[in-house]
């Protein structure tokens, strides 16, 4: 038997998330995504062995005759909440990071714009269910990366010029 092979760490997955995306990851795997306006929730167990992300493009519901997907906020929370029940933890005690809402037309949108409803709405369901936010990051005008290898550490997030 090889012994290199023994302590060879397995290979990191890495889950790239795009508008309307939902993702489960173990320690070790990474969780990547880029925002403008839309919003995205990390979700962890305290422990930080389990972590997930989605990928929120709309804080209010479909329009009629809409088909109701995770790209809508309340559907993408639920579809985290549940897949993270999936790997027998409770979603509501882990702990959150926020990340996204901004303003990606300034010059058109001085007042409330949907960066800020979906930031808004974020944070206020996270806070009904009882889920503590760690870090928030919204608003602004810039895009945002966000890079999480789930574990101890913070996700990473970074401006990203236009």
């Amino acid at each position: 038997m090889n012994m290199a092979s023994v302590f060879t760490p397995a290979a990191q997955r890495v889950q790239v998330l795009h508008p309307g995306d939902v993702a489960c990851a173990d320690r070790g795997d990474r969780l990547e995504t880029l925002l403008g306006s839309c919003v995205a929730i990390l979700l962890t167990d305290p422990r930080r062995t389990i972590g997930a992300m989605c990928h929120i493009v709309h804080a209010s519901g479909p329009v009629a005759g809409m088909p109701h997907t995770t790209a809508y906020a309340d559907k993408a929370l639920g579809t985290l909440y549940a897949q993270l029940r999936a790997c027998g933890i409770n979603p509501l005690l882990c702990e959150a990071w926020v990340y996204g809402g901004g303003n990606m037309f300034p010059d058109q949108f001085i007042a409330t714009h949907v960066g800020d409803q979906n930031a808004d709405w974020a944070l206020e369901a996270l806070a009904h269910d009882g889920v503590p936010v760690l870090h928030a990051d919204v608003g602004g005008t810039a895009y945002r990366r966000v890079r999480w290898t789930v574990g101890t550490d913070a996700p990473e997030v970074s401006a990203v010029a236009v």
